[in-house]
């Protein structure tokens, strides 16, 4: 036989080994478990009542039926006022029964389908607290001690049964029925039973959270509470602020605490999306506080608000010291606040409106240092920086237009610091690719100020323009000096400003010796800056 027929044989029985070997290998191929052999591991079994994922309109369907549930229930318990048609101690009696019953339902379907049986004890749960509110709040046949182990108790089953059902989603279900009770049942529950109530349960649900390992449930919580009691304290008693204050107080620790031991325990640090779901609750309570503080307590305001600023400095680094790693969105909170602080708290609140100018001038370099010396550069700290460029720049155009400085100490002399300031952070700048664009921002800034500063400080026109000649004289001296093509081209917008002050304000209404003495001045100095910017071409190259 040839040897080219043998060897086409051979390939032609290593392919239809090959397809062979393929079919076996496929799984539930009828000769798989025979191929197998006794040692062929089993497939685990799916486990019982996991089934498949609720699709978007089962779980719409079923988060309509468990709110209208808790609705029904919660109308049941108002209905005893408006209709009496049952007494108070059976209405709430079968509110609570109803609430049990949702819960049992769910177990009982947990083995169907884990996450849509879930939503019944959610409405369970809820229920529950609406039951507790009727019976201590606004039919007074529960006493204070008795409601409150009541709602630790439920609270505590809801942990049970979020463990249960590996589901966060009865959990907040739960978190918004709790904290909307009071909005639910008419009636005025007093200021203290809603501190006592509100911080139970926002200690439950943080501890609640942390175990489960998800953040939106405290967060959730965080926000219903600050709200919601906002609301009920303005509208029902709002001479009570000494009670709201400390429930202000009480939430920002307990939540910030929730936020830090959450970041340790689970070892799941804020990332930065994360963080700005935390920065408006943060924001929210500053706010609240501050105003309460600002009209019960102004003195103290300022200094609460520095305080509450080193809190969350304190948690942040007590939180980073455990992990031993950087935490980006927690770094990111702290900035923010510290720049809310300062900015409100400490230049708005407390700065003295003609002291406003110099602090703004102090602050500027302070925070250059700051931000150095903690080594994580503008990206890190760029809140921070938000506000002292909003600060810096409020004062520079008062300085810069001399508009409402009269009470200002030492006044003439602002436009000189800030130029002087400005064109420091120019040659600071400068050289630093991320930032280039913003140097030169920087440095006509300078030249504005530097300007301002010539009209400020001298009385004459020709004298006033000969200043800005002279400037835009030292730039270019400089800019060839250090070879630096961005500060010799400013410097042509300086002689630019010059010649049009000059013919546009100068020559109007002068003698004419002066228009002579103007226009001889203007000519030499605009002969010098060609001269000037012609060598800096030359040497540095067009």
């Amino acid at each position: 036989m040839d040897p080219e027929d043998i060897e086409k044989r051979f390939a032609k029985i290593e392919w239809r080994l090959a397809r062979i070997e393929l079919r076996l290998a496929r799984p539930g191929s009828p000769t798989t478990a025979a191929a197998a052999g006794p040692a062929a591991p089993k497939a685990a079994p799916p486990k019982p009542g996991s089934g498949d994922r609720p699709s978007l309109v089962t779980s719409i369907l079923g988060w309509g039926g468990a709110v209208a549930l808790v609705l029904a229930a919660a109308y049941l318990i108002r209905l005893a006022v408006e209709s009496g048609w049952l007494t108070p101690v059976r209405q709430v009696a079968l509110a609570a029964i109803s609430g049990f019953a949702m819960i049992a339902a769910g177990l009982f379907l947990r083995n169907v389908n884990r996450q849509y049986a879930g939503l019944l004890p959610a409405g369970g749960v809820a229920i529950l607290f609406l039951s507790i509110y009727g019976a201590h709040l606004f039919y007074g046949f529960v006493a204070a001690a008795p409601a409150t182990v009541a709602v630790i108790l439920v609270c505590l089953m809801s942990l049970w049964l979020c463990r249960t059902f590996e589901s966060e989603l009865y959990a907040l279900f739960a978190v918004a029925g709790s904290y909307s009770a009071p909005l639910l049942i008419s009636g005025a529950p007093s200021i203290t039973d809603l501190v006592i109530y509100f911080s139970a349960w926002g200690v439950v649900f943080s501890v609640f959270s942390i175990w489960h390992g998800r953040r939106l449930i405290y967060l959730l919580a965080l926000y219903l509470a600050l709200i919601i009691f906002d609301y009920i304290f303005r509208n029902k008693a709002p001479d009570a602020w000494a009670a709201a204050l400390t429930f202000q107080t009480v939430q920002f620790a307990i939540f910030g605490t929730a936020t830090a031991v959450f970041t340790i325990r689970n070892k799941s640090p804020l990332d930065p999306a994360s963080a700005w779901g935390h920065l408006p609750p943060l924001l929210i309570f500053y706010f609240l506080q501050y105003a309460l503080l600002k009209r019960h307590l102004p003195e103290l305001a300022p200094w609460i608000a520095v305080g509450s600023g080193a809190v969350v400095a304190g948690l942040y680094g007590t939180a980073r010291a455990v992990a031993q790693r950087a935490l980006p969105g927690g770094e990111f909170l702290l900035w923010a606040y510290v720049a809310l602080v300062l900015f409100h708290a400490g230049y708005i609140e407390s700065v003295p409106y003609e002291w406003a100018p110099w602090v703004a001038f102090a602050v500027m370099p302070v925070a250059a240092a700051v931000t150095l010396r903690h080594g994580s550069g503008f990206q890190a700290s760029w809140p921070v920086w938000i506000a002292v460029i909003v600060v810096f720049a409020i004062n520079y155009l008062r300085v810069a237009f001399d508009a409402d400085l009269r009470a200002v100490p030492a006044r003439s002399w602002l436009a000189v610091a800030y130029a002087a300031q400005l064109y420091l952070g120019y040659t600071f700048l400068r050289n630093r690719e991320p930032v280039k664009g913003v140097a030169t921002l920087v440095l006509l800034a300078g030249h504005v100020s530097a300007m301002a500063a010539a009209l400020h400080l001298l009385t004459e026109g020709i004298v006033e323009s000969t200043a800005w000649g002279v400037i835009a004289l030292a730039c270019l001296g400089l800019s060839l000096w250090q070879r630096d093509r961005v500060l010799a081209q400013s410097s042509l917008l300086v002689f630019g400003a010059a010649a049009a002050k000059v013919l546009l304000y100068d020559l109007g209404g002068a003698s004419p010796l002066t228009r002579i003495i103007s226009l001889v001045v203007l000519g030499i100095t605009f002969y010098l800056g060609g001269l000037l910017y012609q060598r800096l071409v030359v040497s540095v190259g067009k």
